[in-house]
């Protein structure tokens, strides 16, 4: 019997889309209706790459838009974007990213057409769109290849670059630390560059060896667990260190439950004086299953 090909698709993206409008009364909400879906199309449909993909190897993404202001046709919100990934060999998934952007702020009319071009921004949603498709593009492929996802950090600094000529917010260099120009620095600059290597040695070398080894995937975890540590001492405020709480906290409270205590006391070294409003969740770690 011949084999039967499986079906290969351009497409990156699996990216699952909810605009949520309950703070705004007394609006069609058909507006809101039509984003969604014009989100979802966009984020699903566009191709952000030349690599190629099956569909079961797609990136799982979501983006949950909460719309907190809608006046003349301008939106105003914030937008949690979350990334995921499977651990080879295994039904589980772990949390890549996982992120609050507070300044959205565009311009959109029912039905407008969101339009694609990698060289130029239709305008600040797609922009923004764009950024976050490129982004986490770049923290995936950096998840299974060391510094595999620089292409797309690159694409991210162009739109970056451009959006800021816009005069648009979120995008300005110093405007605060935790807008996108801010983000896309904490992959980019030497000062933090030590979260891409963690993305490879966390992923790979780690929750990848686990199915295999646990206490060697765990090891190797508690080793990479020091980058945190450089970038905490260059970089104090970066939202790199919020980045990596928000996906990673409470999966290291699980990986470590089983731990030898010398490991567990090595990891809560390192995350307690960089983490110190955490106690709770950093005790556990410490402890494990000691006194649950």
């Amino acid at each position: 019997m011949a084999a039967v090909a499986a079906p290969v698709s351009a497409q990156e993206l699996k990216c699952q889309v909810e605009v949520n409008s309950q703070k705004i009364e007394g609006t069609n909400k058909s507006v809101f209706e039509s984003l969604q879906a014009s989100i979802a199309d966009y984020m699903n449909e566009n191709r952000f790459s030349t690599a190629t993909f099956s569909p079961a190897e797609k990136i799982e993404c979501r983006l949950y838009l909460t719309v907190s202001e809608y006046e003349n046709d301008r939106i105003k919100g914030d937008l949690q974007v979350q990334l995921s990934r499977p651990v080879y060999n295994s039904t589980y998934t772990t949390t890549l990213f996982n992120f609050r952007d507070t300044r959205i702020d565009f311009e959109y009319r029912d039905g407008d057409p969101l339009t694609f071009n990698e060289n130029s921004q239709q305008n600040n949603l797609t922009a923004i769109l764009d950024f976050y498709a490129y982004l986490l593009l770049g923290i995936d492929f950096d998840s299974f290849s060391s510094m595999g996802g620089q292409p797309y950090f690159d694409k991210a600094q162009s739109v970056v670059q451009a959006a800021q000529s816009t005069g648009e917010v979120g995008w300005k260099a110093f405007e605060d630390t935790k807008n996108r120009a801010a983000l896309l620095a904490t992959y980019t600059d030497n000062n933090t560059s030590g979260v891409r290597r963690m993305l490879y040695e966390y992923h790979r070398k780690g929750l990848d060896e686990m199915v295999q080894s646990p206490d060697k995937g765990r090891a190797n975890i508690t080793e990479t667990l020091a980058e945190l540590t450089t970038i905490h001492k260059n970089a104090p405020m970066s939202v790199a260190l919020s980045v990596f709480r928000d996906a990673k906290l409470d999966e290291l409270v699980n990986l470590y439950s089983k731990a030898p205590s010398t490991e567990r006391e090595k990891a809560y070294e390192i995350l307690q004086p960089i983490y110190p409003t955490d106690a709770e969740r950093l005790d556990k770690i410490k402890k494990g299953d000691e006194n649950r």
